[in-house]
C-alpha cells in the first residue's frame, strides 16, 4: 500500500545559524553537535521516516562544512536512524516492520535471560543490588506519584530495561542491548506519547520488579515476556499515518534542511 505523507512542516528546534556554531564549536565538537541535533528531531518526528536531505543542506543549515555533517549522518546509519546515498543524499530510514519485528525476537531474548539470571544466579557478587532498589524507588509508588508525561515516562521505561539488562552482570550483552534500544526508540517512544500506556507500565514494571525481589523465576520470566510481547503488538500497530497524525498536531512550520517529502511503501 503507498502512503502519501504530505503532512505540514514542523517547527525548527534549532538555533539561528551563527548561534549554533557558536555554540558547537564552544562545544568542542562539531560533529557531536550536529548528530545530536538530528537524532532529536528524528526521535521527537520534526523528521520522519521517509524525509530526505543533503549534506549540503544540513551543513547551511548549522553553518558548518560538509565534514562534520558527513560525520553526523554516517554515525546516524551506524544508529539504522539514516541511510546514505550517492551525491550527499540522505533519508530516514522507513518504517520496516520485519526489521523491528526482528529487533523485538532479539529484545525478548535478551531480556529474558537477564531477569532469569536476576531471579536464580547464586554469585551475588555479580548482580548490583542497587540498580534494581533504584528503579524500585521510581516504579513502586503511589499512583498519585506517578510520571504522567510522555517523553519522561518514555525515557524512564528505556533506563528500566536497560538497568535490568545491567544489573545481570554481562557488559557485553549490555551494551548490546543499548544499541537495540536505539533502533527501537522510534516506535517505541510513541505509544508513550500518543497511546495509553503509562499506568499499565507502571503496573506491569512493579509486578516484575516483585517478582525478581522474591526470586520467582517462572513468574518474572512470564511477565517480562507478556510486557515485551505488548509493546511489539503496538508497534504493529504504527503507521506512516499515525507518524504523520502525530507530528501533525504538534506543528505546522517546515525544518529548512528537509529536501523532500516522498511515497513511502509499508
Amino acid at each position: 500500500m503507498k502512503t502519501v505523507l504530505t503532512r505540514p512542516m514542523p517547527e525548527p528546534s534549532v538555533l539561528a545559524p551563527e548561534e549554533a556554531s557558536e555554540l558547537a564549536t564552544r562545544a568542542g565538537s562539531l560533529p557531536e553537535y550536529v548528530y545530536g541535533r538530528l537524532r532529536e528531531d528524528i526521535f521527537d518526528m520534526r523528521l520522519l521516516p521517509g524525509d530526505q536531505t543533503t549534506e549540503t543542506e544540513v551543513a547551511a543549515y548549522f553553518n558548518v562544512s560538509r565534514t562534520p555533517v558527513r560525520e553526523a549522518l554516517q554515525r546516524l546509519q551506524s544508529d539504522g536512524l539514516m541511510q546514505g546515498y550517492v551525491r550527499g543524499g540522505w533519508e530516514v530510514v522507513p518504517i520496516d516492520f520485519k526489521r523491528f519485528e526482528d529487533l523485538y525476537e532479539l529484545r525478548t531474548l535478551i531480556e529474558t535471560h537477564a531477569v532469569k539470571r536476576l531471579c536464580t544466579i547464586s554469585d551475588g557478587a555479580r548482580i548490583n543490588a542497587g540498580m534494581i532498589d533504584s528503579l524500585k524507588s521510581v516504579w513502586c509508588v503511589p499512583r498519585e506519584q506517578r510520571v504522567l508525561d510522555g517523553k519522561q515516562a518514555a525515557e524512564l521505561d528505556e533506563i528500566f530495561h536497560q538497568t535490568l539488562v545491567r544489573a545481570s552482570g554481562n557488559l557485553e550483552m549490555a551494551q548490546a542491548f543499548d544499541r537495540l534500544t536505539d533502533r527501537i526508540r522510534i516506535v517505541r517512544r510513541l505509544d508513550f506519547l500518543y497511546g495509553d500506556c503509562v499506568q499499565s507500565t507502571y503496573d506491569e514494571h512493579a509486578a516484575i520488579l516483585a517478582s525478581i525481589g522474591a526470586r520467582a523465576a517462572d513468574a518474572a520470566l512470564q511477565q517480562i515476556t507478556e510486557h515485551i510481547d505488548g509493546s511489539h503488538a503496538d508497534v504493529n500497530q504504527i503507521t506512516l499515518h499515525r507518524l504523520h497524525s502525530a507530528r501533525a498536531s504538534a506543528s505546522a512550520v517546515p525544518l529548512p534542511y528537509v529536501a523532500v517529502r516522498v511515497r513511502r511503501q509499508i
